[in-house]
């Protein structure tokens, strides 16, 4: 393929079009970003940011019409705002084109998984997959290898994307439940924020009842929106958690880290906007999630850190397999 486009110039996104640009058979990558916006405007003037630099065959662009005249189209943004970004798409020409969306989230207030948020905006025939899995940018500037999973409601969508993206430094798998990766993937951030505050509090000995506990909570709403439970423990949940629990790189461990020492965090923590989105579903469909409602007391009431966090271990006991959680 000579040209992908991909749509974000944040961390994730700009890395993606360099992976494209250096480490497949593309050509070029374009990459839009909005003027103004510091992120957009440090690869304008520098041509790198703080994680990488990017190639000569990578170019920048503000213009969206023409970003959308690739076939193919990466989008990277902050998952909240995906739903705005596809009506605007929606008003070009982009019949039969393949979007990949590279976020992890879910829409807040609806609790929709993104690729549902996206397909209903879109009154023309498009393709989407999906990516999750495990990856720091810091890490693959650093050649360390990694495995990611791709999925899509169209196998053969799925099967292009893989064939397009791999390379001998990540190993795509195919993935089965789309439902499940994309809740899995979303609540993966969120339970990255718990982890932070676990770290803030030097409370290291519950991160592993945390890393065993949360698939549980992660599993019932899966299953709940109808996916399948056991996809919890594949690549774009449990196999994330390396990443996200423990690197010093992860934005949302870091921001439950901050947080629980009083701190403000100054880089986006997508985890923030689903655990809302989480929290407004469990409410409306009387859902037990007590790691992510004792989350949200913390994080959007104030409550106190240290008593809300220990009180989900001083819950009734139980077996350790109980299906309630």
């Amino acid at each position: 393929m000579k040209q992908i486009s991909v749509i974000g110039c944040g961390r994730w996104g700009t890395f993606l079009g360099w992976y494209m640009a250096n480490k497949t058979s593309v050509e070029s990558v374009l990459l839009y970003g909005l003027e103004g916006v510091p992120s957009y405007e440090e690869l304008k003037n520098e041509r790198k940011n703080e994680y990488l630099s990017l190639s000569d065959n990578m170019y920048l662009t503000t213009d969206l019409a023409k970003t959308l005249q690739n076939d193919f189209i990466i989008i990277s943004i902050n998952c909240q705002g995906l739903r705005g970004l596809a009506k605007q798409i929606n008003e070009y020409n982009v019949e039969g084109k393949t979007f990949l969306l590279a976020m992890k989230g879910l829409e807040e207030p609806s609790a929709e998984i993104l690729v549902d948020v996206f397909l209903s905006e879109m009154s023309q025939k498009v393709h989407v997959a999906t990516l999750g899995g495990p990856g720091h940018v810091e890490d693959y500037m650093k050649n360390v290898p990694s495995a990611a999973v791709i999925d899509s409601y169209e196998p053969e969508t799925q099967d292009r994307v893989i064939k397009l993206m791999s390379s001998n430094l990540i190993r795509f798998y195919y993935g089965t439940d789309i439902i499940g990766n994309q809740v899995g993937a979303a609540l993966k951030n969120v339970i990255g924020i718990a982890a932070g505050i676990l770290d803030g509090l030097n409370w290291y000995g519950l991160k592993g009842a945390l890393m065993t506990r949360a698939p549980i909570e992660v599993g019932r709403l899966i299953a709940h929106k109808g996916g399948n439970a056991a996809s919890v423990y594949g690549l774009a949940h449990l196999g994330d958690y390396e990443a996200t629990l423990f690197s010093r790189n992860s934005h949302n461990r870091m921001y439950g880290e901050l947080l629980a020492k009083g701190e403000a965090y100054n880089k986006s923590a997508e985890g923030v906007g689903t655990l809302k989105a989480v929290k407004a579903i469990a409410d409306r469909e009387n859902l037990e999630m007590p790691i992510c409602q004792a989350l949200y007391k913390v994080v959007f009431e104030n409550a106190d850190i240290q008593s809300t966090i220990r009180g989900l271990f001083d819950r009734p006991l139980k077996k350790e397999f109980d299906k309630a959680g």
